[in-house]
């Protein structure tokens, strides 16, 4: 089979994803997941693969990460641990040299029973399509069940703690560089993996900093706090008098922010701002990419600035891709993964951050007034919980309603009809600047979508 006919099952936009100890995401699985990962890397050059590993502050995270790397080991790989760690400081310690993969144990946004696994190129990459795909392959293959090494040919496992540095210091002279810095900032960590890194990085802003999501307990993460709750920041924001509210997910590979009234800047705005700003210094390449997901004004105001926008899936492995083959460089979601090639591999949500805050303080823009800058296109997601969304997304019937809608639309607004890569979910996205227009069909979507479902 050609790798552009190789179809994944089991991995989603962003890995492997299940409720902890069951499904995939049982010890079993885990250790299958490593000796299959370890067995696609010597097939592919790496004798004895050294795989760096990190996890977020899940509780099942322990166990998990001792089956992933008991699997990897028992096939020759060598194991070097983070610890808790965010997702993008793994793909920067990766893009330091010196090994031949990455691992992250990590749900992201999900509850805490949830847990999931995805890897990582020498250069810091998350994985393509074509490679999960073969990684599944080698699930079944005869050799990872047959072969087992003995005595020295076994992996061993190192502590690369060491290594966490590096990230910290690159991150704080990003900090440093931005001029002034003296508001007043509300940061929430989501109890995740951003809980071990802003203390530390933020300890150099000049003015007050507040910490919110900073106190894991292994079952506590994305619990009330985070990208995922975004009215508890807000609520802070406004307690402390605060200039803006940075948010984090559970990996912190996503960044979510507020503004001192508590409204939000997802993004779009994110993209809007730093994408004029690495124009301004030539640094943008070809231009920009965006998901389907953004909403139609950011294409609108970056076009009045002159910028090229384009869109790809959602999954910020392919905003990636969509940029290095168009040669952007900047691109991301609207739900704040956001890729700045120039400085990472991955979404990274403290870079982002940062950047943004740069961005803002060299514009001259004032944060407090970018939300009534950037008028949207009214946009009205629903996310319906379906068991089998192939069958429905396939079905002749959603094609007649996804017509009848488009014809409702007429050329004012647009729909997007698509399965979520880490949940049973159908998610409607319909948009226009006529509001009662974009509630009118995504209910018939919903209706129709749910009569198909049975």
């Amino acid at each position: 089979m050609a790798p552009s006919d190789k179809i994944r099952c089991m991995f989603g936009t962003d890995g492997v994803r299940d409720v902890a100890n069951r499904g995939l995401m049982t010890p079993e699985m885990a250790l299958s997941f490593g000796r299959a990962f370890a067995l696609f890397m010597t097939e592919h050059g790496a004798a004895r693969p050294k795989i760096l590993v990190a996890k977020d502050t899940r509780r099942s995270g322990a166990m998990i990460e001792a089956a992933l790397c008991s699997g990897m080991m028992s096939v020759g790989g060598e194991i070097y641990t983070l610890g808790v760690f965010p997702t993008p400081g793994l793909s920067c310690v990766l893009r330091g040299g010196g090994y031949d993969a990455g691992a992250v144990i990590s749900a992201s946004h999900n509850p805490a029973e949830y847990n999931g696994i995805k890897f990582f190129t020498s250069q810091g990459y998350k994985l393509k399509d074509s490679d999960e795909a073969e990684i599944e392959r080698c699930l079944d293959d005869d050799l990872l069940h047959e072969w087992r090494p003995a005595g020295a040919s076994i992996g061993s496992m190192h502590d690369a703690g060491f290594k966490r540095r590096m990230y910290l210091d690159w991150l704080s002279g990003i900090l440093e560089s931005i001029v002034p810095r003296e508001c007043k900032l509300v940061v929430d960590a989501a109890n995740g993996a951003a809980s071990v890194v802003v203390k530390d990085i933020f300890s150099r802003w000049g003015g007050p900093v507040f910490y919110c999501g900073t106190n894991p307990d292994g079952i506590n993460i994305n619990d009330g706090v985070g990208v995922i709750h975004m009215n508890h920041l807000a609520s802070v924001v406004e307690s402390h008098s605060a200039k803006l509210g940075i948010a984090f997910d559970g990996d912190a590979d996503r960044v979510l922010m507020c503004d001192s009234r508590g409204r939000p800047i997802d993004g779009d705005i994110m993209l809007w701002i730093i994408g004029r700003y690495l124009a301004s210094k030539g640094e943008l390449g070809s231009g920009l990419v965006a998901t389907v997901m953004s909403n139609m004004a950011l294409e609108e105001k970056l076009k009045d600035e002159g910028i090229l926008m384009s869109r790809c899936p959602v999954g910020d492995r392919y905003v990636l891709e969509h940029m290095m083959e168009t040669g952007a460089l900047l691109g991301g979601e609207q739900s704040g993964h956001v890729i700045i090639l120039d400085h990472v591999a991955t979404g990274d949500g403290v870079c982002t951050a940062l950047m943004f805050l740069k961005s803002c303080m060299e514009l001259g823009e004032d944060i407090d007034t970018l939300a009534d800058r950037f008028p949207r296109y009214p946009q009205l997601l629903k996310n319906l919980k379906i068991s089998d969304r192939g069958a429905v997304l396939a079905s002749p019937a959603l094609a007649e309603a996804s017509r009848q809608a488009e014809e409702k639309l007429a050329g004012r607004g647009r729909i997007l009809l698509r399965p979520s890569g880490t949940e049973p979910l159908i998610r409607i996205l319909v948009e226009s600047r006529d509001e009662s227009l974009t509630k009118e069909v995504s209910e018939d979507l919903e209706r129709a979508i749910m009569e198909i479902a049975g």
